[in-house]
């Protein structure tokens, strides 16, 4: 049988990245021209660490401080999501290992600041977690969100 990867060992698997590549012509349409960088998974958990108590990133944010660091263009959005998800699921395994000081991937929020249903605990969990630190959460349609969240940028 084999081994199940811990979320840990998938975020420490680089996997040849972080790469910068030309963007492709079939996704120009999307992305524009240029170069797009593929970041490795534990740069956005770096990335998700420097965000302090009371301030909040976007997947976006996180997105344009990668591109700079790479001199890239853009950084890849499918990529960074679900790296993001990867380092919110080692953060939830540290904390159940008895770690106090995890990645506070909660402070980590969607384009809009929306909340992040892929995050351990789902919106739920998230809302608690950003209530605690002093942020409003909000009910706009089906998507829960932050309110000013912008007020609350942290610098990447």
């Amino acid at each position: 049988m084999r081994h199940r990867k811990s979320w840990h060992e998938k975020l420490a698997d680089s996997k040849g990245l972080p790469k910068v590549e030309r963007i492709a012509e079939s996704m120009s349409a999307r992305w524009g021209k240029g170069t797009i960088v593929i970041p490795a998974p534990i740069e956005v958990d770096e990335m998700m660490k420097r965000v302090p108590k009371g301030k909040l990133t976007t997947i976006n944010e996180i997105r344009a401080a990668l591109a700079r660091r790479h001199d890239a263009s853009i950084a890849c959005p499918i990529t960074t999501g679900i790296f993001a998800m990867i380092a919110s699921r080692a953060a939830a395994e540290d904390e159940a290992n008895g770690k106090k000081k995890i990645t506070p991937y909660w402070r980590t929020l969607k384009s809009g600041g929306e909340l992040n249903p892929k995050y351990p605990g789902g919106v739920i969990e998230q809302k608690v977690r950003l209530e605690a630190e002093g942020h409003t959460v909000l009910l706009k349609g089906k998507k829960a969100v932050v309110r000013d969240h912008e007020q609350f940028l942290a610098k990447l």
